[in-house]
């Protein structure tokens, strides 16, 4: 990409990052998506998504697929490289690329999304890919037949639970409180499911040498502890947002990018939308409309 003429660099081609480059090239920008993975992000591994508008139902892969061939046709150049740092003083902004490159453009919309947060057990790196997982779309299919824990409450954690339940022997949801955080569709869904709830507990322990055997639960109430034997554990607590080099953009405690409603942040021609901005609600469609308004604020601030 010839950079001179470049008017925004958007990092991260999750639903955000896509949307963003939609709204931008149709207002006249000229817009590189840097991606480091896969497009569409943790978006794309749902297995089924029935809360976006106008989709009634829809697998992640195919509703982000479908943004991403729309942000090509809309004139997006996407370079699938890893972005290792940023310098966002001045009026260009510049991000280095794994690959050696480094870009350069006026504007910057930063959509890097958050990942899924760990267990932080002992064994944990070394078991995962071997029993533990964050992605139940991913490597379900690979516990067919077999005994397999959801660690979560949320909205997340029940999707993977009734998913998963259609693969394996038998699926267990753990939970450390005694009702879910999920909304009450997915809570109604479980009760009808064959999903066995242990409420009150969380995981203490990880078992196993070449691949996860057992995991040690401890009730959060009484403090016992006891054993429950896992062919897999998915893992579905919540995420951690991708923040690492940002160290100048203003983080929230949690450490998501603090922005105004106009999704600008606090340094002057840079913007955030999506899982990484401090907000209440991370949804796909929360992160479209974060990324439509980001590149109206950028189209405005250039023109």
């Amino acid at each position: 990409m010839d950079n001179k003429k470049s008017d925004a660099i958007i990092v991260g081609a999750g639903p955000a990052g896509l949307s963003a480059g939609i709204y931008a090239c149709r207002g006249g920008l000229r817009v590189a998506v840097v991606e480091g993975g896969s497009a569409g992000g943790q978006a794309a591994t749902a297995s089924n998504v029935e809360n976006y508008p106008g989709v009634r139902s829809s697998d992640g892969f195919s509703l982000c697929y479908a943004m991403l061939e729309q942000c090509r046709a809309a004139g997006a150049e996407f370079i699938f490289d890893r972005a290792v740092a940023f310098d966002v003083e001045g009026d260009t902004k510049c991000v280095a690329l794994a690959s050696g490159e480094k870009i350069s453009a006026k504007k910057l919309i930063l959509t890097v999304g958050a990942a899924p947060r760990k267990l932080s057990l002992d064994g944990e790196d070394r078991l995962t890919g071997k029993g533990i997982s964050y992605c139940a779309a991913c490597d379900g299919a690979l516990y067919r037949g077999k005994t397999v824990a959801v660690i979560g409450g949320g909205n997340t954690a029940v999707e993977d639970a009734l998913y998963l339940e259609k693969l394996a022997s038998k699926t267990y949801l753990i939970h450390r409180r005694d009702a879910l955080r999920a909304d009450a569709i997915y809570a109604e869904r479980l009760k009808k499911s064959e999903v066995v709830p242990i409420w009150d507990n969380v995981v203490a322990g990880l078992v196993g040498d070449e691949k996860l055997t057992q995991i040690q639960l401890k009730n959060v109430k009484t403090g016992s502890l006891t054993s429950l034997l896992v062919d897999c554990v998915f893992v579905a607590i919540g995420q951690v947002p991708n923040t690492a080099g940002l160290g100048k953009l203003s983080l929230d405690e949690g450490g998501y990018i603090v922005t105004d409603e106009e999704m600008r942040t606090n340094i002057d021609g840079v913007y955030a939308a999506g899982d990484v901005r401090s907000k209440p609600l991370r949804q796909i469609v929360t992160a479209c409309a974060d990324g439509a308004i980001a590149a109206n604020s950028c189209i405005k601030d250039i023109l």
